[in-house]
């Protein structure tokens, strides 16, 4: 017989192939399959099954198997497909399918190592995850995308579908999915396997609730996170830091976080502050600490030759060696010297643990000994153009095999460096992410997007793709990243409109490279005022009102922290996320919900003074500033003056008392 019971699961093995199937947590499984042996070592982002009663496998005389392990039933064919049915209805959910009429099975085993893994694709099927892109869908039935990370770009390989499936692409390979109208295709460049992990889910709660049990719980937000970052592309000196920290106390403005962005260090891979201008960072964390305010810095992995680090780095072997031959290297501006001088950089390898290990103890000697509260991994991609990371070797294997491994082996070395020092809730900044980057404290944000409305409109999509790859902490740089007048009455309204989204978001950050801009990368480099104050008087008063108001919402994000935290439900989500049921909510894409509580609908586009809004059947939703109770499952023309965004609550929340 072509399968056979194994380890409490299913194995085919042909002069082909070798397949297997197993329980992977309740409700899921586990499909590997390999022209060679499975290795049951290979990376990825399932470390061991979580709990679950045995699954029911069964071989039947005619060549078939079944695998049931909760709501998830795997009928296996003779020939080696598979199909996937939920046990209480008897419904597909998905199906493996021959990827061409000639080829026998579902699965190819390519030269090079590369493979390929095709499904049916299903009329009316909605898709959602696959991490951050900037391309303005929420549903993204159509779509091809590159699983290759980049700046604005987070390649998460998780696929939630409105059939009641999540899907894993547990393969940190880059390739590419097509989500077709007749095939769901995905690709690894090398490796030689496929690995991929489903589960069944009656609820898109529930999916998530599965895939963050199988690839990590997020931990809970640090107290002091769910409060305003200010932040500016660059802050120059520590006076000049201070001075701004000052400037909000004095103001009775509330601050929480206050970031400290890059050159502020002597070379690149010195990960410490430089003298001269940063002369005593001990006494500035003290004199923030005292004033509320969190200092966040700005990491980069590039490593410069001349550094503290670069020569012990690279006689350990911890720096990214190059297929063509000696170290990865890329021409960056260095600091040191004043003007800017190009140097090639190397780069710190995350893959390997003896490096992230000699990462850690330089942030910790020289970031968090003297109170340093959050590490920003910026350009953790690592930010390189693509001709130049295909040829990337890491410890974990040439970049067509592991290269999506860096951004979550990057965060997983910082949050393991904070839980030996002590710290439950670690927590960073980053700029890219893979499955399971939840599970070590990733605040993810949108990277260097422009400032314009149709940017803020495609952000609203991003994020909520987000909250359905498992990431629960997102944000974006408000107002947008390149340019941007203070003094433009078009870009006040812009940064306005901006600010009152980035209220309702996870996490709440200003920042961006605002006009005039000093010469790039020289050492004086600056951009313009980007404070609340520094856009008039009457964007100040709107501001520091949506200030006041994040405030007051700041229990209701601990609560959703704590839901994060036990069942990864994101607290930014889709309207479908809590009205599953309501069609109208999986059509809806440029409104979300914070918690289940807090409708928010945005305004993206300039000039406007309302919008159409939906409201979720199934519940009745008040308006805070009319007292208006009104029906689910109704369009309104809501007004929306600039010193608002419509805002609706679910009937009988206790959260309204504090939007009034």
């Amino acid at each position: 017989m072509p399968y056979s019971i194994r380890a409490g699961g299913l194995e085919r093995h042909t002069a082909a192939e070798v397949l297997r199937i197993e329980p992977w947590g309740p409700d899921a499984v586990r499909v590997r399959a390999s022209a060679g042996t499975i290795d049951p070592a290979a990376p990825g982002a399932l470390a061991s099954p979580p709990p679950s009663p045995p699954a029911e496998t069964s071989v039947a005389d005619d060549g078939r198997a079944r695998l049931v392990n909760g709501r998830i039933a795997v009928e296996a064919s003779a020939d080696g497909r598979l199909t996937f049915r939920h046990t209480g209805s008897g419904r597909e959910l998905l199906a493996e399918r021959s990827p061409h009429a000639h080829h026998a099975g579902s699965r190819r085993h390519a030269a090079g190592g590369r493979t390929e893994q095709s499904f049916e694709a299903y009329d009316g099927e909605r898709l959602h995850g696959l991490g951050q892109h900037p391309h303005g869908r929420l549903d993204q039935k159509g779509c091809v995308i590159d699983l290759v990370q980049a700046n604005t770009v987070a390649a998460i390989p998780f696929l939630h579908s409105s059939r009641g499936y999540g899907l894993l692409w547990n393969n940190p390979a880059t390739g590419r999915v097509d989500l077709g109208a007749d095939t769901t295709r995905w690709t690894a460049d090398a490796g030689g396997r496929i690995d991929y992990w489903i589960t069944a889910g009656d609820t898109p709660a529930r999916i998530l609730d599965s895939y963050t049990r199988a690839t990590g719980r997020p931990p809970l937000l640090p107290d002091w996170a769910s409060g305003f970052w200010q932040s500016k592309l660059r802050y120059r000196t520590q006076d000049e830091l201070l001075a701004v920290a000052r400037e909000y106390k004095e103001r009775g403005l509330p601050l929480s976080v206050i970031v400290c962005d890059f050159f502020h260090w002597p070379r690149m891979g010195d990960w410490r502050f430089e003298e001269r201008e940063w002369p005593d960072p001990a006494a500035m964390v003290k004199e923030l600490t005292d004033l509320g305010v969190r200092l966040a810095v700005s990491v980069w992995p590039t490593v410069e030759p001349g550094s503290d680090t670069y020569d012990g780095l690279r006689l350990a072997g911890h720096l990214v060696r190059d297929a063509d031959g000696g170290l990865l290297t890329y021409p960056w501006p260095s600091r040191y010297g004043g003007d800017a001088l190009i140097r090639p950089m190397a780069y710190y390898d995350a893959t390997h643990p003896g490096a992230r290990a000699a990462l850690w103890q330089r942030l910790s000697d020289n970031y968090r000994s003297p109170g340093v509260a959050c590490f920003w991994l910026d350009a953790c991609e690592p930010d390189l153009p693509p001709d130049r990371a295909e040829r990337a070797v890491y410890a974990a294997g040439p970049a067509a095999e592991a290269a999506n491994l860096y951004p979550l082996e990057h965060v997983r070395g910082v949050a393991d460096g904070l839980r030996a020092a002590g710290e439950d809730r670690p927590l960073s900044l980053v700029r890219s992410a893979w499955a399971g980057s939840q599970a070590h404290g990733a605040l993810l944000w949108s990277g260097d997007i422009p400032t314009t409305f149709d940017s803020l409109g495609r952000q609203i999509r991003a994020g909520l793709n987000v909250a359905m790859s498992g990431i629960p902490w997102w944000n974006t740089d408000i107002g947008g990243f390149f340019g941007g007048d203070p003094d433009d009455p078009a870009y006040r309204e812009l940064l306005i409109r901006w600010f009152q989204y980035g209220t309702f978001t996870p996490v709440m950050r200003l920042h961006g490279d605002r006009e005039p801009n000093h010469p790039a990368f020289a050492t004086d480099m600056t951009g313009g005022p980007n404070e609340v104050w520094s856009y008039g008087e009457e964007a100040y008063a709107i501001l520091r009102e949506h200030l006041v108001l994040r405030e007051r919402l700041r229990p209701y994000l601990s609560r959703l922290s704590e839901d994060a935290h036990r069942t990864g439900a994101p607290p930014m989500r889709p309207l479908f996320f809590d009205f599953p049921e309501d069609e109208r909510a999986w059509e809806t894409d440029d409104q979300f919900l914070l918690g289940p509580d807090v409708l928010v609908a945005p305004v993206y586009e300039a000039g406007a003074r309302a919008r159409r809004v939906y409201l979720p059947s199934g519940a009745r939703w008040l308006d805070p500033v009319t007292g208006r109770l009104l029906e689910g499952g109704t369009t309104l023309d809501a007004e929306a003056p600039l010193e608002r965004i419509p805002v609706f609550v679910r009937e009988g929340a206790d959260v309204a008392a504090r939007l009034g």
